[in-house]
């Protein structure tokens, strides 16, 4: 786990970064959007490297390359973005649980569904990859900010 200080460094780059993008866009952009996305370009691009070694490589079948190399390389988005972006302290259990829960479901929706579904339909499948990644992309996004890495309110004590 990354220590605290790399954790504020990666935090104060993002701010950093955001407060100088143009066209106002520093005032849409989250600095942990661009946290979330370049982690996450890291990963996918883990990802896409495993697919490619897994299938292109061992010649694995597509179904089973995607499915691993997603596991893999979304295990590694959680830790990053725990403890990098998110900057999490909460228990580490029902953070596991909600992202376990949001990546079966982008895998379904977004893997299975897009991805194997548009390289079943004749396109590349590293080009279906890439379009049901850009698909996930948000939908992680959206997941990982305000339901697994949520800043809970701690209840008063009476």
């Amino acid at each position: 786990m990354p220590d605290v200080r790399l954790a504020d460094r990666f935090a104060g780059f993002c701010a950093a970064v955001v407060r100088i993008l143009p066209f106002g866009l520093s005032r849409i952009v989250a600095p942990s959007f661009l946290g979330f996305a370049l982690i996450n370009g890291c990963t996918f691009a883990v990802d896409l490297v495993l697919l490619t070694l897994f299938h292109g490589g061992l010649g694995w079948p597509v179904w089973l390359a995607i499915s691993l190399s997603y596991v893999l390389a979304f295990g590694l988005s959680f830790l990053l973005n725990r403890a990098l972006n998110f900057r999490s302290h909460a228990p580490v259990g029902r953070q596991a649980v909600q992202y376990a829960v949001a990546i079966g479901v982008n895998y379904a929706v977004f893997l299975l569904g897009l991805g194997a579904g548009l390289s079943a339909l004749g396109m590349e499948y590293r080009l279906s990859r890439l379009i049901a990644g850009a698909c996930e992309g948000v939908f992680m996004y959206s997941v990982m900010r305000w339901v697994v890495f949520a800043k809970r309110e701690e209840p008063v004590s009476a």
